[in-house]
């Protein structure tokens, strides 16, 4: 059965805050209906799903978050590897278990985060929302919709298994005419703590890291040890941002992760590897193969944030840092081990084509770069890693200097 939101009072290109129209309508549907967003724009605020539904974005129709913070209630569930104080995203699962959800349509959520940023961020204590987070859900489907302008991360899974994410559009750094949303840390996907996940054949436009996948941050991610595992990403495009990221906040370890066969225009990177001391947990088994970027854009350098096209990287976030200096080895000290880069050709002026460096205490073992093409400002960097082979790999840059760690060439 098909519950249309208009039969429960909410009206399209009014401005009227349509709240409980749309969450009447959620509430009513029964097991296995369909709560359907007709054409035209509807503002709401926060909107919550249950199990066994479909939320039908129709296409010309558009989900507007309302701009004010108070339709976005304040809850507590993990962000940035903790559990914090949130603000409501836009589309919600609240922290029961959940199965069977599925978003569909070629229809617009928009969180309106522009408006909603900077009151969502004069409260230090509360973090900002994101346009979509599901939580705690078996089975979880998004088809077709554009997601755009969260006031933090656009998409947000936590504690998911059995997702599929296919033929989705994520805009967090432009609006519709090119103009800057003007956020900060706008991720467009962040997987936490989840499994059996495929991505494929979507667009992400992303001011920040296009996919991050994460775990937990330090004692609290070890202690919960929800590794995110089993996904694969496939045939998708990435425009702008930070390729596909594995970390920092991976406490709770990240292992079996496939990215192929996608494309990276004006990316800073396509990959980044981030696990520093303090996290502890792990980051094994991780392929990226036949993949391509070519960036022409300075807008960002290498930074203690980004050091490379592709890089793994033991000193994330670190501003000075001695690699030769060891720590002793703790609960909080990383493993980091079979990484593969496979069939990668990539050109980029923004700095290092290849950064890998791993920590003196515990070196990242088996990295492995086999048919790879690659060439930036500058060639390769490595310290601290074990098993590092290259195999029928080129890579080169225009200049010969170095930071943060020493030029060591390893045998092919």
């Amino acid at each position: 059965m098909v519950y249309n939101i208009r039969d429960y009072g909410a009206e399209p290109d009014t401005g009227r805050v349509c709240t409980e129209s749309v969450q009447k309508a959620i509430d009513v549907c029964g097991r296995g209906d369909t709560v359907l967003i007709p054409e035209g724009t509807f503002v709401t605020g926060a909107l919550f799903l249950k199990s066994n539904m479909t939320l039908c974005v129709k296409k010309g129709a558009r989900l507007l978050g309302s701009g004010d913070v108070r339709d976005f209630p304040v809850m507590g569930y993990p962000y940035e590897g903790f559990d914090q104080l949130c603000y409501a995203s836009l589309i919600n699962t609240d922290s029961a278990p959940h199965e069977n959800i599925t978003i569909m349509g070629e229809g617009v959520i928009d969180a309106n985060g522009k408006q909603l940023f900077e009151a969502e961020m004069s409260d230090p204590k509360i973090k900002r929302g994101r346009a979509v987070c599901i939580r705690n859900t078996n089975h979880l489907t998004i088809q077709g919709v554009e997601i755009r302008q969260s006031p933090a991360w656009c998409l947000h899974l936590i504690y998911c298994t059995d997702v599929l994410l296919e033929h989705i559009r994520i805009h967090s750094k432009y609006d519709e005419e090119g103009n800057k949303y003007g956020m900060h840390n706008g991720d467009g996907i962040d997987l936490d703590s989840c499994r059996k996940v495929k991505v494929s054949a979507s667009l992400i436009s992303s001011q920040d890291d296009c996919i991050a996948i994460k775990s937990g941050r330090d004692a609290y991610g070890r202690r919960a040890g929800i590794p995110s595992e089993d996904i694969l990403i496939e045939g998708c495009v990435f425009r702008s941002g930070f390729g596909v990221a594995i970390g920092s906040e991976m406490s709770g370890g990240v292992r079996d992760v496939y990215v192929k066969n996608c494309s990276f225009e004006n990316t800073h990177s396509i990959a980044s590897v981030k696990a520093i001391r303090g996290r502890g947990g792990y980051i094994r088994n991780i392929h990226y193969e036949s993949c391509r970027l070519v960036n022409n854009s300075t807008e960002y350098g290498d930074t203690k944030y980004f050091r490379g096209a592709l890089y793994v990287d033991g000193f994330y976030g670190a501003d000075q840092f001695d690699p030769d200096e060891p720590h002793p080895v703790d609960e909080g000290t990383p493993v980091v081990e079979d990484i593969y880069f496979r069939d990668i050709v990539l050109e980029t002026i923004a700095g290092n084509a290849v950064y890998l460096c791993g920590l003196p205490e515990a070196h990242f073992r088996n990295i492995c770069l086999e048919n790879v093409k690659a060439h930036g400002k500058y060639g390769i960097k490595t310290k601290n890693i074990d098993g590092l082979r290259l195999v029928n790999a080129d890579i080169s840059g225009d200049c010969s200097s170095q930071v943060g760690c020493s030029l060591e060439r390893p045998n092919a």
